[in-house]
């Protein structure tokens, strides 16, 4: 029964964002590109930093980029080793190890037409695993970019190691934030660190109330310019971490309300769901912060329990989980998100 309920919520969301003109924007109509890191027709998703527009370099789990592309074969430029994902036409995802240069991703030609190409770096413990820079692309003689249709909704997820999706098998491809942004055909973005805390702690760990309003993870790296996207909807799942390192109720408490805060402050229209740990820690603390700002007004804010969430042979030690898991925690997952995007958009 409750599956049957979960595909009625996405499919009655899926109408509603049909209907609003939600589910897909159309291609921009942009020049033919070539390929070249500030090529208009290249779509980058997460945090990338741009600063050197000939070299851009992902920041936290899950960056990706998309773009369509002409011809019969395309080669990502890399400066030094990297381990990557990619995707062409839509295709599952192939993983390459430790490649540099010029990386060949059609050893065998496609037809010749329109295509479309998706990268995203793999990550270890919230930090990418070799050399992640993007350098540009490699078309045939002739050939161009094209713009892609692009998602008219994204979904941010703030989180640690779970969000990251360690220990799963393709890292943040199999984690719960991926899955359920692709279920909801939505772009998607993950700000996690494996091993984080919301506040930062005096002993070391990686505090992600102030990670979020920054465009890396380390300490004191430049404030993220928040108005280079909006997310929609922001799911939080952090406080597992927290109680290894000493930091007490009433601290936590008090940074998760001024986190939910500064969410706010940079999104004003998103729906925010602060979801119970699955460990259950903090659960008490996170309900409520977000009592806190929903009393003051904020009714867009929500609670989210987790219990049942994982099942049976769910985890992969005590804490992560595995694919199984992950697909679970989506499934429990997207129908709520798409929910608060449906109603959203009625009453806007």
């Amino acid at each position: 029964m409750r599956r049957r309920l979960n595909v009625l919520v996405l499919a009655l969301a899926a109408l509603l964002f049909a209907l609003t003109g939600w589910l897909l924007a159309p291609a921009a109509q942009a020049a033919a590109g070539d390929g070249s890191p500030r090529d208009p027709n290249i779509a980058f998703y997460g945090r990338w930093d741009t600063a050197n527009p000939a070299a851009v370099v992902p920041h936290f789990a899950g960056a990706y980029l998309v773009t369509g592309f002409t011809g019969t074969r395309v080669a990502l430029r890399q400066r030094a080793a990297i381990d990557l994902y990619y995707s062409v036409d839509g295709a599952a995802d192939v993983y390459l190890r430790n490649v540099s240069g010029t990386v060949n991703l059609t050893p065998t030609p496609l037809r010749a037409g329109n295509h479309t190409l998706r990268v995203s770096y793999r990550v270890v413990a919230g930090s990418y695993h070799g050399d992640a820079v993007f350098q540009g692309l490699v078309l045939d003689s002739g050939a161009t970019t094209v713009a892609p249709p692009r998602p008219a909704r994204l979904v941010e997820f703030i989180g640690d190691s779970i969000t990251v999706g360690t220990t799963s098998s393709k890292n943040a491809l199999t984690a719960y934030g991926w899955l359920t942004g692709e279920r909801l055909g939505a772009a998607h973005t993950q700000i996690a660190e494996g091993g984080a805390c919301l506040v930062s702690a005096a002993d070391g760990c990686t505090g992600m109330a102030d990670r979020f309003l920054r465009n890396n993870t380390a300490a004191g790296s430049p404030l993220w310019d928040f108005s280079r996207y909006r997310a929609d909807a922001v799911v939080i799942n952090l406080g597992t971490n927290d109680v290894g390192h000493g930091v007490s109720s009433t601290t936590f408490q008090t940074v998760y309300t001024q986190l939910l805060r500064d969410i706010r402050a940079r999104y004003p229209q998103a729906a925010i769901l602060a979801l119970q740990t699955f460990t259950k820690r903090y659960a008490a603390q996170t309900q409520a912060a977000v009592q806190t700002v929903t009393t003051a007004g904020d009714r867009n804010t929500f609670f989210v329990p987790t219990d049942g969430w994982v099942p049976a042979g769910g985890l992969s030690d005590n804490v992560h989980p595995n694919d199984a898991g992950h697909q679970a925690i989506a499934a429990r997952l997207a129908p709520i998100v798409a929910g608060k995007l449906a109603a959203a958009a009625v009453t806007r």
